[in-house]
């Protein structure tokens, strides 16, 4: 696909709520001078859409994907606006076909042998694993890794910079994922910083455990 190698070498996602479609762009630029070059807004809010779209004209040096995207119509909306990857929190047929008819890198959440099952059908091999911490974490993963060998995964949800380089150095984790990177606190409030600061720690990691 087109990004999912980029998304592989940057090894963190950072999830963000945006509230305010103005506060995307500065969250994205602090994102970038952490070293991070992803970023996964959320469908969570009405300003999302515009959100996405301000990152993608005026950072493109950001792989923006829209994440939360529960239909077809959202799906739509995202990729019109210019995201550049789609994050589900389950596995919806419609909008993995449509993203993969068009050459679109697409995660959705899978948790279960037969979810994985399907995804491997549809010509998947990278799958968000969500909610990490609920379904078992890196245990949860192992097992499943076991009959699909080839199936990577990206776990959010419980994953901070305490335990980044243990989700990290499993090889069948691809990236991880979290709003720890970007706390929606912190971008209301226009920490910008703080994000870039923990961007950079996170990035820093990635390449120890890496290297």
């Amino acid at each position: 696909m087109n990004e999912i190698k980029e998304i592989y070498d940057c090894g963190v996602i950072p999830v963000a709520i945006i509230e305010r479609a103005e506060d995307a762009v500065p969250t994205a630029e602090a994102i970038l001078s952490g070293g991070v070059c992803t970023m996964e807004i959320t469908f969570r809010t009405y300003a999302a859409q515009k959100a996405i779209e301000n990152v993608s004209k005026s950072c493109p040096k950001m792989i923006v994907g829209a994440g939360t995207v529960l239909s077809l119509e959202q799906c739509r909306q995202a990729t019109d606006a210019g995201a550049r990857f789609i994050v589900s929190p389950g596995l919806n047929e419609k909008i993995t076909a449509w993203c993969l008819d068009r050459n679109i890198d697409v995660f959705p959440g899978c948790v279960t042998p037969t979810e994985i099952m399907r995804a491997i059908d549809m010509g998947l091999n990278v799958v968000k694993f969500f909610p990490a911490n609920v379904y078992g974490g890196l245990a949860g993963m192992k097992v499943l890794s076991a009959p699909f060998g080839s199936v990577k995964f990206i776990p959010t949800g419980g994953i901070g910079g305490e335990n980044l380089a243990e989700y990290l150095r499993a090889g069948f984790v691809y990236a991880a994922g979290g709003s720890w990177l970007c706390g929606k606190k912190d971008i209301a409030e226009g920490n910008f910083d703080k994000i870039a600061r923990l961007c950079g720690e996170a990035r820093k990691t990635v390449m120890e455990v890496r290297s």
